[in-house]
């Protein structure tokens, strides 16, 4: 397998529950970081699969269900990992006092009741964001949230150092993360958004995520100390929903 496959495939496997190869391949710590620089481009196969089957589904069910059953395609082609990450990110918020407190709720595999009030209210903004995009803007907008949410968490583990000294899922993604790879996510995700929603929407979703990612990193520092996978997680579906929420400005703004 080539230097290039590897880590596409290595950032396929960790963001979604579709194998590409039945060959296990050990990643090295190198080819983990590497593989953020795809995060980008496997948000947008995502956001295709997503955008095919709206158009698939509408023909045969209601926007109301349709947007329901999206929502539980992409929690299963993703094994509900971004959810899981945002409600142990709200326990740990929510029921400690010191760093490491918080970072030891959210080891906890149970879910909190701010967790599942969290969880619940992200599930439901989500559905409202699918039910009010404008009909011109739903192909554009389900191909690229996947990709600028995933490109979010990259650009977050490029600007904040682990929280866990003892190491965790995310810190061998993070040992090795470049300004490259960063930039090639970004660069990705930017192609696709002007090819959809135009040059001006662009401009104003970078800067939109970038003052959502601003507020998380502070966030992060603040009360855990730095990131973790968790954390990770809530900032992709942060940005996600924010966006979804936000794409029928793009119609104010053409």
């Amino acid at each position: 397998m080539g230097a290039v496959a590897r880590p596409f495939i290595f950032a396929w496997h960790f963001l979604t529950t579709i194998p590409l190869s039945r060959t296990h391949h050990e990643p090295t710590a190198p080819e983990l970081a590497a593989s953020m620089a795809w995060y980008s481009t496997v948000g947008l196969m995502l956001g295709g699969i997503m955008a095919l089957s709206d158009m698939v589904l509408g023909r045969v069910f209601s926007h109301e269900v349709v947007s329901i059953i999206l929502i539980v395609l992409l929690v299963s082609l993703t094994r509900g990992l971004h959810q899981d990450g945002l409600a142990d990110t709200l326990d740990g918020l929510a029921g400690g006092r010191t760093p490491a407190d918080r970072l030891s709720i959210m080891r906890d595999p149970r879910i909190g009741a701010i967790g599942a009030t969290g969880l619940f209210l992200s599930l439901i903004l989500r559905y409202a964001g699918l039910m009010a995009l404008p009909e011109s803007l739903r192909v554009p907008a389900l191909v690229c949230m996947p990709a600028l949410g995933r490109c979010a968490m990259v650009v977050l583990a490029w600007l904040v150092p682990y929280a866990r000294a003892e190491g965790g899922l995310a810190s061998p993604f993070l040992a090795h993360l470049s300004v490259f790879h960063v930039m090639g996510s970004i660069l990705v995700v930017t192609a696709a958004l002007i090819v959809g929603l135009g040059v001006t929407a662009t401009i104003v979703t970078l800067l939109g995520s970038c003052l959502v990612i601003f507020a998380v990193q502070a966030v992060c520092r603040t009360f855990f100390g730095g990131i973790t996978g968790d954390t990770l997680g809530a900032t992709n579906e942060i940005v996600e929903i924010v966006f979804l929420l936000l794409v029928p400005l793009v119609l104010v703004l053409s």
